[in-house]
Protein backbone atom coordinates (compact mmCIF):
# COMPACT_ATOMS: atom_id res chain seq x y z
CA UNK A 1 0.00 0.00 0.00
CA UNK A 2 1.14 3.37 -0.77
CA UNK A 3 2.13 5.68 1.92
CA UNK A 4 0.60 9.08 1.90
CA UNK A 5 4.05 10.82 0.59
CA UNK A 6 3.95 8.34 -2.30
CA UNK A 7 0.23 8.60 -3.10
CA UNK A 8 1.10 10.68 -5.76
CA UNK A 9 1.89 9.47 -9.54
CA UNK A 10 4.70 12.01 -9.20
CA UNK A 11 8.01 13.44 -7.12
CA UNK A 12 6.98 16.05 -4.37
CA UNK A 13 6.93 19.45 -5.94
CA UNK A 14 10.11 20.89 -6.79
CA UNK A 15 11.17 24.47 -7.99
CA UNK A 16 11.04 23.96 -11.49
CA UNK A 17 9.69 20.99 -11.49
CA UNK A 18 5.40 20.09 -10.94
CA UNK A 19 4.18 16.74 -10.14
CA UNK A 20 0.96 14.95 -11.40
CA UNK A 21 -2.17 15.59 -10.18
CA UNK A 22 -3.19 14.89 -7.01
CA UNK A 23 -6.30 14.61 -4.65
CA UNK A 24 -8.36 17.89 -3.71
CA UNK A 25 -11.96 18.25 -2.47
CA UNK A 26 -15.04 17.35 -4.58
CA UNK A 27 -17.52 20.46 -5.42
CA UNK A 28 -21.12 20.10 -6.19
CA UNK A 29 -21.32 19.61 -10.23
CA UNK A 30 -23.59 17.75 -12.16
CA UNK A 31 -22.79 14.28 -13.57
CA UNK A 32 -22.22 15.31 -16.68
CA UNK A 33 -20.06 18.35 -16.24
CA UNK A 34 -15.87 17.61 -17.04
CA UNK A 35 -13.68 16.84 -14.41
CA UNK A 36 -12.43 19.81 -12.72
CA UNK A 37 -8.74 20.30 -11.58
CA UNK A 38 -6.78 23.01 -9.82
CA UNK A 39 -3.14 24.67 -10.61
CA UNK A 40 -1.49 26.17 -7.72
CA UNK A 41 1.68 28.16 -8.35
CA UNK A 42 4.13 29.79 -6.72
CA UNK A 43 7.21 32.10 -7.93
CA UNK A 44 8.65 35.57 -8.36
CA UNK A 45 6.62 38.05 -8.97
CA UNK A 46 6.58 39.53 -12.45
CA UNK A 47 5.02 40.65 -15.20
CA UNK A 48 3.06 38.26 -17.54
CA UNK A 49 2.67 35.38 -14.64
CA UNK A 50 -1.45 35.37 -15.31
CA UNK A 51 -1.33 35.86 -19.14
CA UNK A 52 1.14 32.42 -18.64
CA UNK A 53 -1.15 30.32 -17.37
CA UNK A 54 -4.07 31.55 -19.07
CA UNK A 55 -2.48 31.16 -22.53
CA UNK A 56 -1.34 27.69 -21.32
CA UNK A 57 -4.86 26.52 -20.45
CA UNK A 58 -6.20 27.72 -23.55
CA UNK A 59 -3.98 26.88 -26.10
CA UNK A 60 -3.96 22.95 -24.33
CA UNK A 61 -8.35 23.41 -25.01
CA UNK A 62 -8.75 23.97 -21.17
CA UNK A 63 -11.32 26.29 -19.74
CA UNK A 64 -10.81 28.60 -16.72
CA UNK A 65 -13.65 28.05 -13.92
CA UNK A 66 -11.89 30.27 -11.34
CA UNK A 67 -8.96 31.52 -10.60
CA UNK A 68 -7.28 34.08 -7.71
CA UNK A 69 -4.21 35.41 -7.38
CA UNK A 70 -2.28 37.59 -5.25
CA UNK A 71 0.85 39.60 -5.37
CA UNK A 72 2.76 39.77 -2.06
CA UNK A 73 4.70 42.77 -2.18
CA UNK A 74 6.90 42.40 1.30
CA UNK A 75 8.26 38.72 -0.42
CA UNK A 76 7.82 39.88 -4.54
CA UNK A 77 5.87 36.61 -4.50
CA UNK A 78 3.41 35.57 -7.02
CA UNK A 79 0.45 32.76 -5.84
CA UNK A 80 -1.82 31.74 -7.61
CA UNK A 81 -4.76 29.51 -7.84
CA UNK A 82 -6.46 28.45 -11.49
CA UNK A 83 -9.78 25.49 -11.65
CA UNK A 84 -10.07 24.64 -14.82
CA UNK A 85 -11.89 21.45 -17.27
CA UNK A 86 -12.07 20.09 -20.43
CA UNK A 87 -13.71 22.07 -22.95
CA UNK A 88 -14.45 20.20 -24.92
CA UNK A 89 -11.86 20.29 -27.96
CA UNK A 90 -9.56 17.08 -26.37
CA UNK A 91 -7.30 18.29 -23.10
CA UNK A 92 -4.50 16.55 -22.50
CA UNK A 93 -4.41 14.40 -19.68
CA UNK A 94 -3.24 16.32 -16.68
CA UNK A 95 0.04 14.48 -16.68
CA UNK A 96 1.02 15.74 -20.22
CA UNK A 97 -0.15 18.88 -18.99
CA UNK A 98 2.18 18.89 -16.26
CA UNK A 99 5.24 18.01 -18.32
CA UNK A 100 4.26 20.52 -21.09
CA UNK A 101 3.95 23.71 -18.18
CA UNK A 102 6.95 22.83 -16.92
CA UNK A 103 9.30 24.19 -20.22
CA UNK A 104 6.43 26.34 -21.41
CA UNK A 105 5.52 28.42 -17.97
CA UNK A 106 7.61 26.72 -14.85
CA UNK A 107 10.97 27.53 -16.24
CA UNK A 108 10.25 30.80 -17.95
CA UNK A 109 8.77 32.23 -14.07
CA UNK A 110 11.22 30.07 -11.91
CA UNK A 111 7.69 28.73 -10.56
CA UNK A 112 7.01 25.67 -8.12
CA UNK A 113 3.25 24.39 -9.07
CA UNK A 114 0.84 21.68 -8.63
CA UNK A 115 -1.58 20.45 -10.70
CA UNK A 116 -4.54 18.61 -8.48
CA UNK A 117 -7.63 16.34 -9.42
CA UNK A 118 -10.13 17.99 -7.86
CA UNK A 119 -12.03 15.44 -5.48
CA UNK A 120 -12.77 14.77 -1.26
CA UNK A 121 -9.23 15.01 0.87
CA UNK A 122 -8.87 12.52 3.14
CA UNK A 123 -8.55 13.27 6.81
CA UNK A 124 -7.98 11.69 10.34
CA UNK A 125 -9.12 13.49 12.93
CA UNK A 126 -7.72 13.10 16.21
CA UNK A 127 -9.47 14.43 19.45
CA UNK A 128 -8.77 14.25 23.31
CA UNK A 129 -12.18 14.85 25.37
CA UNK A 130 -13.65 17.47 24.35
CA UNK A 131 -16.22 16.86 20.99
CA UNK A 132 -17.41 20.20 20.11
CA UNK A 133 -14.90 20.51 17.01
CA UNK A 134 -15.24 16.74 16.42
CA UNK A 135 -18.65 17.01 16.24
CA UNK A 136 -18.91 20.04 13.91
CA UNK A 137 -16.70 18.07 11.52
CA UNK A 138 -18.82 14.94 11.49
CA UNK A 139 -21.87 16.56 11.06
CA UNK A 140 -20.69 19.16 7.96
CA UNK A 141 -18.87 15.66 6.31
CA UNK A 142 -22.23 13.39 6.84
CA UNK A 143 -24.43 16.59 4.85
CA UNK A 144 -21.13 16.60 2.36
CA UNK A 145 -20.83 20.73 3.14
CA UNK A 146 -17.16 20.01 3.86
CA UNK A 147 -15.23 18.90 1.00
CA UNK A 148 -13.34 15.79 2.84
CA UNK A 149 -13.54 12.29 3.77
CA UNK A 150 -13.23 11.34 7.19
CA UNK A 151 -11.35 8.23 7.19
CA UNK A 152 -10.63 7.58 11.31
CA UNK A 153 -10.71 9.35 14.18
CA UNK A 154 -8.09 9.05 17.01
CA UNK A 155 -7.62 9.62 20.22
CA UNK A 156 -5.84 8.75 23.77
CA UNK A 157 -9.40 8.56 25.71
CA UNK A 158 -12.30 6.56 24.59
CA UNK A 159 -15.00 9.20 25.60
CA UNK A 160 -15.56 10.46 21.80
CA UNK A 161 -16.39 6.74 20.47
CA UNK A 162 -19.96 6.63 20.12
CA UNK A 163 -19.58 9.77 18.54
CA UNK A 164 -17.16 8.65 16.00
CA UNK A 165 -19.01 5.02 15.56
CA UNK A 166 -22.45 6.56 15.20
CA UNK A 167 -21.24 8.46 12.07
CA UNK A 168 -19.62 4.63 11.14
CA UNK A 169 -16.36 6.25 11.23
CA UNK A 170 -13.40 3.66 12.29
CA UNK A 171 -12.35 5.05 16.03
CA UNK A 172 -8.89 4.44 17.28
CA UNK A 173 -7.64 4.55 20.93
CA UNK A 174 -4.51 4.95 20.90
CA UNK A 175 -3.49 5.55 24.83
CA UNK A 176 -0.46 7.40 26.30
CA UNK A 177 1.27 4.68 28.42
CA UNK A 178 3.85 4.50 30.95
CA UNK A 179 4.86 8.40 29.17
CA UNK A 180 5.60 6.53 25.97
CA UNK A 181 4.54 9.81 23.70
CA UNK A 182 6.83 9.14 20.80
CA UNK A 183 5.92 5.25 20.64
CA UNK A 184 1.97 6.11 20.34
CA UNK A 185 2.69 8.98 17.81
CA UNK A 186 4.88 6.14 15.77
CA UNK A 187 1.39 3.93 15.57
CA UNK A 188 -0.72 7.74 14.60
CA UNK A 189 1.91 8.04 11.90
CA UNK A 190 1.56 4.48 11.04
CA UNK A 191 -2.52 4.83 10.93
CA UNK A 192 -2.16 7.67 8.87
CA UNK A 193 -0.27 6.28 6.10
CA UNK A 194 -1.90 3.11 6.56
CA UNK A 195 -5.75 4.90 5.53
CA UNK A 196 -3.96 7.10 3.03
CA UNK A 197 -4.77 10.11 4.77
CA UNK A 198 -3.48 13.96 3.28
CA UNK A 199 -4.21 15.87 6.09
CA UNK A 200 -4.14 15.41 10.05
CA UNK A 201 -6.64 17.49 12.06
CA UNK A 202 -6.09 18.50 15.46
CA UNK A 203 -9.57 18.86 16.70
CA UNK A 204 -9.34 19.34 20.04
CA UNK A 205 -6.67 16.95 21.23
CA UNK A 206 -4.80 18.20 24.07
CA UNK A 207 -1.24 16.70 23.77
CA UNK A 208 1.49 18.69 22.07
CA UNK A 209 3.11 16.48 19.48
CA UNK A 210 7.10 15.73 19.39
CA UNK A 211 9.26 17.37 17.09
CA UNK A 212 9.62 14.53 15.11
CA UNK A 213 5.67 14.15 14.32
CA UNK A 214 5.92 17.98 13.79
CA UNK A 215 8.05 17.48 11.15
CA UNK A 216 6.78 14.44 9.93
CA UNK A 217 3.46 16.05 9.68
CA UNK A 218 4.71 19.81 8.56
CA UNK A 219 1.97 21.84 6.37
CA UNK A 220 -0.24 18.39 6.83
CA UNK A 221 -1.64 18.90 10.59
CA UNK A 222 -4.22 21.83 11.34
CA UNK A 223 -4.51 22.85 15.34
CA UNK A 224 -7.26 24.78 16.82
CA UNK A 225 -7.37 26.87 20.05
CA UNK A 226 -8.24 30.14 21.74
CA UNK A 227 -6.65 33.14 20.70
CA UNK A 228 -5.62 34.19 24.58
CA UNK A 229 -2.83 32.20 24.03
CA UNK A 230 0.39 33.42 24.54
CA UNK A 231 -1.96 34.43 27.67
CA UNK A 232 -4.17 32.13 29.73
CA UNK A 233 -2.29 29.16 29.33
CA UNK A 234 -3.77 26.13 31.50
CA UNK A 235 -6.50 24.88 32.31
CA UNK A 236 -9.74 26.44 32.22
CA UNK A 237 -9.22 29.77 29.80
CA UNK A 238 -12.33 30.95 29.67
CA UNK A 239 -12.74 30.94 33.32
CA UNK A 240 -9.19 32.67 33.52
CA UNK A 241 -10.57 35.28 31.07
CA UNK A 242 -13.67 36.17 32.66
CA UNK A 243 -11.65 36.70 35.98
CA UNK A 244 -9.89 39.61 33.61
CA UNK A 245 -13.06 41.11 32.65
CA UNK A 246 -12.00 40.41 28.45
CA UNK A 247 -14.14 41.64 26.08
CA UNK A 248 -13.11 39.95 23.17
CA UNK A 249 -12.51 36.05 22.85
CA UNK A 250 -11.73 34.27 19.72
CA UNK A 251 -10.39 30.89 18.14
CA UNK A 252 -6.81 30.73 16.24
CA UNK A 253 -6.47 27.88 13.34
CA UNK A 254 -3.20 27.03 11.94
CA UNK A 255 -0.48 24.69 11.02
CA UNK A 256 1.25 22.69 13.51
CA UNK A 257 5.02 23.40 13.57
CA UNK A 258 7.77 22.74 16.18
CA UNK A 259 6.94 26.15 17.89
CA UNK A 260 3.95 25.61 20.16
CA UNK A 261 1.16 27.27 18.94
CA UNK A 262 2.62 29.38 16.58
CA UNK A 263 2.57 27.96 13.19
CA UNK A 264 1.17 29.70 10.46
CA UNK A 265 -2.14 31.01 10.89
CA UNK A 266 -4.81 30.05 8.69
CA UNK A 267 -8.04 31.63 9.88
CA UNK A 268 -8.86 33.49 13.39
CA UNK A 269 -12.81 34.67 14.39
CA UNK A 270 -13.62 36.91 17.57
CA UNK A 271 -16.79 37.51 19.44
CA UNK A 272 -17.45 40.32 21.82
CA UNK A 273 -18.57 39.69 25.39
CA UNK A 274 -19.34 41.14 28.48
CA UNK A 275 -19.41 41.12 32.29
CA UNK A 276 -23.09 39.74 32.18
CA UNK A 277 -21.79 36.34 30.88
CA UNK A 278 -20.40 33.85 33.41
CA UNK A 279 -17.26 31.58 32.92
CA UNK A 280 -19.80 28.84 31.20
CA UNK A 281 -20.85 31.26 28.94
CA UNK A 282 -17.85 32.36 27.65
CA UNK A 283 -16.84 28.89 27.23
CA UNK A 284 -20.12 28.24 25.17
CA UNK A 285 -18.82 31.03 22.78
CA UNK A 286 -15.86 30.11 22.59
CA UNK A 287 -16.17 26.69 21.52
CA UNK A 288 -18.49 27.25 19.06
CA UNK A 289 -15.87 29.72 17.48
CA UNK A 290 -13.55 26.94 17.69
CA UNK A 291 -15.67 24.66 15.78
CA UNK A 292 -16.58 27.74 13.16
CA UNK A 293 -12.68 28.98 12.47
CA UNK A 294 -11.49 24.83 12.29
CA UNK A 295 -14.37 23.79 9.60
CA UNK A 296 -13.53 27.40 7.50
CA UNK A 297 -9.38 25.96 8.04
CA UNK A 298 -9.89 22.01 6.71
CA UNK A 299 -12.17 23.76 3.74
CA UNK A 300 -9.79 25.90 2.49
CA UNK A 301 -6.53 23.58 3.00
CA UNK A 302 -8.77 20.91 1.11
CA UNK A 303 -9.55 22.85 -1.37
CA UNK A 304 -5.72 24.28 -2.02
CA UNK A 305 -6.63 28.06 -1.20
CA UNK A 306 -4.00 27.68 1.27
CA UNK A 307 -0.35 28.31 0.50
CA UNK A 308 2.68 29.22 2.92
CA UNK A 309 4.50 32.10 2.78
CA UNK A 310 7.23 32.17 5.00
CA UNK A 311 5.92 32.39 8.77
CA UNK A 312 2.07 33.40 7.48
CA UNK A 313 0.13 31.89 5.08
CA UNK A 314 -1.64 33.18 1.92
CA UNK A 315 -5.32 32.64 1.78
CA UNK A 316 -6.80 32.61 -1.74
CA UNK A 317 -10.48 32.64 -1.30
Amino acid sequence: MPTALEESTAPPVRKGEGPAAETAPAVQRSSSAPPLYILTTRCPDTTGIVAGIAGFLAAHHATIAEAQHYDDPYTGTSFMRTVFHDNGQGMPPVQELDRKFTEAVGKRFQMEWRFNEVRRCRALIVVSRQGHCLNSILHRWSTRTLPIEVVAVVSNHQDMRSLAEWHGVPYHYLPIIDGRKPEQERRLMELFERVEAEILVLARYMQVLTPEACRYFEGRAINIHHSFLPGFKGAKPYHQAHTRGVKLIGATAHYVTTDLDEGPIIEQEVSRVDHTQSPDDLTVVGSELEALVLNRAIKWHAERRVFRNGSTTVVLK
